[in-house]
């Protein structure tokens, strides 16, 4: 019976034994299995540190190449508060290098932490502060690498490319829309250290950082700088609340240009108010459009054929009259009997009046939805408005009419320029964007490229070709006559609006506009030009935006390389016009007889001899009424 007893003892013994080895095996299984990586990391941060190395932004390009947004190398302070020997002298140093606060910087040195970041006074210090802070030679005082960005343009194109915060992240513009990609991985320098946290002599690791990716815009730096200039020149002259203008590819929806006053510099973003760097006014402030609206009901009637811009004709007596409102006509008087082209061309608004009529609310409406207004156009930047329609329910016959003309409604600039391509580049509507390419930033290579995102079709091929003609006809012989270029097809409408303020319009203060676009029968460019109440001159778009419009449009002809055209419209000048002339053919003759053709026109020779090699300009050019010819002889 004892044996027995200690048999079954031996045996429970053995049992518990071998349970527990079992429990142990198992347990080093997990350990060395599921739980390695982070028993392995815990282990590491005891004797491993890391000082970080920020990692480069991505670059952001225009269509060209051309660098917009950049960046600088800096340095910044961390602090290994075990490595410190004399808290109190490293604090006072350093607090008195960096103008800061003694007591502040002491907590800094005293943290209970393994790597201590001093923030923001440590952030992104100058070459003289950081060789100061070097020249210490101090036990666990750091200085390392920090990318900071940098815009060569200072406050061009602000509003499309943001800015970033000091720690490299994206706050407004493309800056934010594309932060995941332009922000890279940061890397670090490895070493190593004893439990108190002392640099042991022992090889380092270096872990590279990796850059963002770049990013190339739809953007042209010199017509960007050709609006930037222009925008400049309106604020010394006009002084106005706001000015802007931005230009697209009517064929694709890449933008070309875009700016705004008031603008910031990104480089110093602080030194400005939120309300001046978060409002970019193309995509986000809304308004009546006025006139140039006015393009959405031509391009409505033209599709639906409900009258006939040649044929058909509406007599102006300066008003109109609408279920008890009366609606005026720019000019006093009205134009009298006219063809609904001349209403165009006159931008007549009781002509407008009568096109709404005859389209009704449910037409009239359908077309301007489909044009885009109303919803955002999803450009990618933050920050777009929706602007602000009519239901068609609630719409009576004098919201149908002031709608026909662009009163009454709501729009932003980006949704107009967008619907205008529509209407001239044969009747379809793209989503407009800013980002045409995205870069691997060591090899340039391209590793996604967008392309144009078509959205529908709005009109016809053949209604888009008669817009087209009917706002070349402006240019030519309407409104927008100050925006017409010799030699050079330019289609466009100006734009007045009256302002409006607790639900009442303002009186004397007006956003004057204009939307242009050339080549007229092949457009390559639109551009808008919006001066929120100008001074000091009689507030039109016509006499002010149209001519601001045209020296984009020149500039752009140089860019672009558009060819001279023969086959546009004349201009019908009037008294207070430039004359332009046709210059006559004098190649081959002799110099008495180019004298005798060139009769009051300047001339200049080069060469000797007396017959005319060259001539400049060519032939057939139109030319100031006594311009200059310049002549070869030989």
């Amino acid at each position: 019976m004892f044996f027995k007893e200690i048999h079954i003892r031996i045996r429970v013994f053995f049992l518990f034994i071998i349970c527990l080895l079992v429990i142990i095996i198992l347990k080093v299984f997990y350990i060395q299995v599921f739980s390695y990586e982070k028993l392995s990391d815990l282990a590491q941060s005891l004797w491993s540190r890391k000082l970080p190395i920020g990692a480069d932004r991505g670059l952001i390009l225009d269509r060209n190449g051309k660098i917009l947004a950049t960046n600088l190398t800096t340095t910044s302070l961390v602090i290994i508060p075990n490595q410190i020997k004399d808290a109190e002298a490293v604090a006072k140093s350093l607090s008195e290098i960096l103008n800061s606060d003694y007591d502040d910087m002491l907590k800094h040195v005293t943290k209970k932490t393994s790597i201590e970041r001093v923030h923001p006074e440590g952030r992104q210090l100058s070459y003289d502060i950081a060789s100061k802070i070097n020249d210490l030679n101090y036990d666990g005082v750091y200085l390392v690498k920090e990318s900071k960005r940098y815009y060569p343009y200072g406050s061009l194109l602000s509003h499309v490319l943001g800015y970033v915060g000091i720690d490299n992240q994206g706050l407004s513009g493309l800056e934010l829309t594309y932060n995941n990609y332009l922000t890279g991985e940061d890397g670090a320098i490895k070493y190593f250290s004893d439990g108190k946290g002392n640099r042991l002599e022992l090889s380092e690791v270096y872990e590279k950082p990796q850059n963002g990716i770049n990013i190339k815009l739809t953007i042209d730096l010199d017509l960007q700088l050709a609006i930037e200039r222009e925008l400049d020149n309106v604020m010394s002259k006009y002084t106005p609340e706001h000015a802007m203008i931005m230009a697209m590819n009517p064929k694709t929806g890449e933008v070309l240009a875009m700016a705004s006053r008031p603008n910031f510099d990104p480089n110093n973003y602080q030194e400005y108010d939120t309300e001046t760097i978060n409002r970019n006014l193309p995509i986000w402030m809304t308004y009546e459009p006025g006139s140039t609206f006015k393009i959405m009901t031509l391009s409505s009637t033209v599709e639906e054929k409900t009258v006939n811009l040649f044929e058909d004709h509406f007599y102006d007596g300066g008003s109109i009259h609408v279920d008890g409102a009366t609606i005026h006509c720019w000019k006093a008087g009205g134009h009298g009997d006219q063809t609904y082209l001349n209403v165009v061309e006159n931008s007549c608004n009781p002509g407008f009046v009568s096109l709404g009529q005859k389209l009704g609310v449910d037409k009239l409406m359908s077309y301007i939805t489909n044009f885009g207004f109303g919803t955002k156009t999803g450009i990618d930047l933050n920050g777009e408005s929706n602007g602000i329609l009519f239901k068609p329910s609630n719409m009576g016959p004098v919201e149908l009419a002031t709608t026909s003309f662009g009163q009454g409604i709501s729009v932003t600039p980006i949704q107009q320029v967008t619907a205008v391509s529509a209407a001239i580049n044969g009747g379809n509507l793209y989503q407009p964007y800013l980002v045409k390419e995205m870069l691997e930033p060591e090899t340039n290579s391209i590793i996604k490229a967008n392309e144009p995102i078509f959205r529908r079709k709005v009109i016809s091929d053949e209604s888009s070709k008669m817009v087209r003609y009917a706002l070349e006809s402006v240019v030519a012989n309407g409104s927008g006559r100050n925006a017409y270029i010799e030699n050079y097809r330019v289609g466009g409408k100006t734009g007045t609006a009256q302002k409006v303020e607790d639900g009442h319009y303002m009186s004397g203060n007006y956003i004057v506009s204009f939307m242009g676009f050339m080549p007229a029968d092949d457009p390559e460019i639109v551009v808008y030009v919006a001066i929120d109440h100008p001074l000091g001159i009689t507030q039109y778009g016509g006499t002010v935006s149209a001519p601001i419009a045209k020296n984009v449009l020149e500039t752009a002809i140089n860019i672009f390389g558009f060819k001279e055209s023969k086959d546009g419209m004349t201009k019908e000048y009037r008294w207070l016009d430039q004359k332009y002339v046709v210059l006559p053919n004098v190649v081959g003759m002799s110099v008495s007889d180019a004298k005798k053709t060139l009769k009051g026109f300047q001339i200049e020779y080069s060469g000797e001899g007396d017959k005319i090699l060259y001539q400049s300009p060519s032939a057939d050019s139109y030319i100031k009424e006594n311009g200059t010819v310049k002549l070869l002889l030989g």
